[in-house]
């Protein structure tokens, strides 16, 4: 009798909270009998093995924990997916109970993907067709994938990104990838397409789409063709998902920066060709400058920091104050003053690149008149007047001489249009040396 009384006590003090059955009536003041679930009178007690299954869907204080799996096979996680959608569906909406259940739902879902691929372990790195694919770390970026056009769940999905296009999709969809990453294209022909929507019609490309190869036509069956404004071809609405891009033929020729829609692939291309200065604006279009007058005026504030990079090159403070890095993102300012890019002529246009190239140019001249006494003793008097302060050559009220580069005023450079006093002298020390040099040849 005391091994019985024993055992029922070790019984009631080890009870499994998440088997607790509902209280029988009267009150919760029974025995370790009452606690337990109730059993037909003369029914044996069930075995644990015979118990029903809990998935954590109860709704009583001592469910299961959120975390806590017990299903042994992908078809029982099926069934509790499918019934964790019919209460989520039968819970009001937005109400604690609903959020509840999605996160159960979440947390399924997670379990049977890792049951349905156990032993299998991505790799983080993947090359397709030039393509260099990165697996994403993150769990709550939703993105749409460019293959299948369809969201990728970053929760419950893998997916990869390419380093050099941004090209992004699923793990699954990555045998499927027929197109070449597009910076391939931009390292190895980095040029525009020049012409304005250069149209050629659906027949040229047998009415398919110049991507896919997917049927297309204009009345959308069985897919709607959608025009890319920049290549002129048509593509399926996989390809094409109405992105909005400045067209660099459009704001050429008709400077005109209004965005217009462009495929994928051209909308990948534009964004890593956006800063890369390849536009000759004297040779594509020069009457630009007589009809945009910031041109204009961005062009002499190019020539005229061209005209202080010497100094910065041989000026010691300079050096030690990197006063060029201020150019660093538009590195082309410093080379020349002919090419741009496309980002240049939309800042152009927004008014946001003369004001900040005209601080840095109000910065350089600075540094060479007024704070650097090296940088002023490399400045010139005008040997024609032979009046007025140190001159430099990026000064408004100068002229250069193309030949020597001495610097005078621009009034008395073109009012004596004579030869330049320093050109003189060096054709002079030049024809002496050649005559010492016959004298002494001579017997």
């Amino acid at each position: 009798m005391a091994y019985d009384e024993r055992l029922a006590r070790f019984r009631q003090a080890h009870l499994n909270p998440f088997n607790k059955g509902p209280e029988p009536p009267g009150g919760g003041g029974g025995g370790g009998a009452g606690e337990d679930d109730p059993l037909p009178p003369g029914a044996p007690p069930l075995d644990s093995s015979e118990r029903p299954m809990d998935l954590g869907l109860a709704e009583d204080h001592f469910s299961r924990p959120v975390g806590l799996i017990l299903a042994p096979d992908v078809q029982q996680l099926r069934r509790a997916i499918e019934e964790c959608r019919r209460a989520i569906l039968a819970l009001p909406e937005h109400s604690e109970r609903q959020k509840d259940a999605v996160v159960r739902l979440i947390h399924l879902r997670l379990k049977l993907q890792e049951l349905q691929d156990p032993d299998e372990e991505e790799p983080n790195i993947r090359v397709v067709l030039e393509h260099r694919f990165y697996k994403e770390k993150s769990k709550s970026v939703k993105q749409m994938c460019d293959k299948c056009s369809t969201i990728i769940w970053g929760l419950i999905q893998t997916w990869y990104t390419c380093t050099g296009c941004y090209y992004r999709c699923h793990s699954k969809c990555l045998p499927l990838v027929t197109k070449p990453c597009v910076r391939s294209k931009v390292s190895h022909q980095a040029e525009y397409q020049l012409s304005i929507c250069p149209e050629s019609g659906l027949d040229s490309q047998d009415y398919r789409c110049a991507e896919c190869r997917a049927p297309i036509a204009l009345r959308g069956v069985p897919s709607e063709a959608r025009q890319c404004d920049y290549t002129g071809l048509y593509y399926c609405s996989s390809c094409h998902w109405n992105d909005l891009a400045v067209v660099p033929a459009r704001a050429i020729h008709n400077w005109d920066f209004e965005p217009r829609k462009v495929s994928r692939c051209s909308m990948r291309y534009l964004a890593l060709m956006v800063s890369r200065p390849v536009l000759k604006l004297r040779e594509i279009n020069p009457l630009l400058f007589n009809y945009v007058e910031e041109l204009v005026e961005i062009r002499k504030l190019r020539q005229d920091i061209l005209l202080m990079k010497p100094y910065f090159i041989t000026c010691k403070e300079a050096m030690e104050a990197r006063l060029l890095l201020q150019l660093q993102d538009r590195q082309h300012f410093v080379e020349n003053d002919e090419m741009y890019s496309l980002q240049d002529l939309i800042d152009i246009e927004a008014g946001r690149l003369s004001c900040s190239l005209t601080e840095i140019h109000t910065l350089f001249a600075k540094h060479i008149k007024l704070d650097c006494e090296r940088c002023q003793a490399k400045g010139f008097v005008c040997e024609l007047c032979k009046e007025g302060d140190v001159l430099f050559p990026f000064d408004s009220h100068t002229s250069v001489c193309t030949d020597c580069s001495a610097v005078f005023h621009r009034d008395c450079y073109y009012d004596n249009s004579t030869t330049c006093p320093k050109c003189a002298r060096l054709s002079l020390r030049k024809q002496s040396l050649f005559q010492d040099s016959v004298a002494e040849a001579e017997p």
